[in-house]
This record gives structure tokens, sequence and C-alpha cells, in this order.
């Protein structure tokens, strides 16, 4: 049950933030969208016992990536000022009453007594519980898919020289000619 409520709760963020995305106008609102989307996505990971796969999903994309998305974003620039009026009337108390609400939701879920956060900890054996540890995924990501892993680290590396050696290609200088009467 308590899985259930998980799942709701993030679903809901992580489809507005794909919402947003899709229909933000300005860029950053929509990057921000992109990270909210990414935040409750590595939640529900979590909730799927893939606690590797959703820290590394937090550390690369929600962290890297976004980073990455932001700092292309300023440099692109917005060429246009944003309006700072506010058009949905105690749109700040809404906020404030959902986040009150999904922190009720969580410690109701914690305290309940049916839920239990460590799965180790109960004293039963679940196999689904090794499913996102580093040894399952190692075991899988370098016997099974061995080639592929290697291929994608090939292309990566060729991707990262060809762009390094893009951005380091200089033109010739040009002359200017030199206008006498300035340079006296």
């Amino acid at each position: 049950m308590a899985e259930v409520i998980i799942f709701g709760l993030m679903a809901l963020p992580a489809l507005a933030g794909g919402v947003t995305v899709v229909l933000a106008r300005n860029p950053v609102y929509g990057a921000m969208g992109l990270l909210g989307s990414m935040l409750a996505l590595g939640v529900l990971y979590v909730a799927q016992l893939a606690h590797f796969i959703a820290a590394i999903h937090v550390v690369v994309y929600a962290g890297a990536v976004m980073t990455l998305f932001l700092f292309v974003i300023m440099l692109i620039g917005v060429d246009r000022a944003d309006d700072q009026n506010e058009r949905l009337p105690r749109q700040r108390q809404l906020v404030i009453l959902g986040v009150l609400g999904i922190v009720a939701t969580a410690f109701a879920v914690a305290f309940s007594g049916r839920f239990s956060w460590v799965i180790a900890a109960t004293g039963e054996r679940i196999p689904q519980a090794t499913n996102g540890t580093t040894v399952a995924l190692a075991r899988v990501l370098f016997s099974d898919w061995v080639l592929a892993f290697e291929a994608t680290a090939l292309l990566l590396t060729i991707g990262s020289a060809g762009a390094i050696a893009l951005a380091s290609r200089r033109g010739k200088p040009v002359d200017l000619p030199i206008d006498p009467e300035v340079t006296s």
C-alpha cells in the first residue's frame, strides 16, 4: 500500500515536470521542470529497490546534465525581460499547503509500521531487494552487456575528442586596414 502512495506522490511531480518542459515559454522554467521530473523519477527508482540506479540518476542527470543545460541557457541568454507579477492568486499558499501535505503523508507512511525503509532490516530474504545493488548491476553489465558497454565508452570518447578538436580549431587572423589618422 505504501508503494502505491509513493508512486502516486511522485508520479504527479514527474508528469507536471514533463508538462512544464513542453509548455514553458521561458527555457529556464523548462529546465527546472525537467529537474523536478528527474528528481521524482529518482524517488521512483528507490521505491523499486534500485538504490544504485537512483543515486546515479540523481548525480548524473539531475546534477551534471541539468547544470550543463542551465549553463547553456544562461550563455545563450533570454532576449526579453520576465514579468514579475504573479498571475495566480494565492500561489505561494497553495505551494506551502501542497508541501505540507506531502510531508504529512511521508510521516504517516513512515510511522504506520506497515512499511520498511530498509528491506534488509526486516530479516526476510527478498530476492528483488538485490536487483539495484552495485554487485547485481556489475555482474550483468560486465558479463552480458560488456560489448555494448565498451562500444558506448568508445563512442563517448570519440565524441569528446571531436568536440575538443572542433572547439580548439582557430581560423586565420584577419588583418584589418590601419587608418593612419586614427593611429597618429
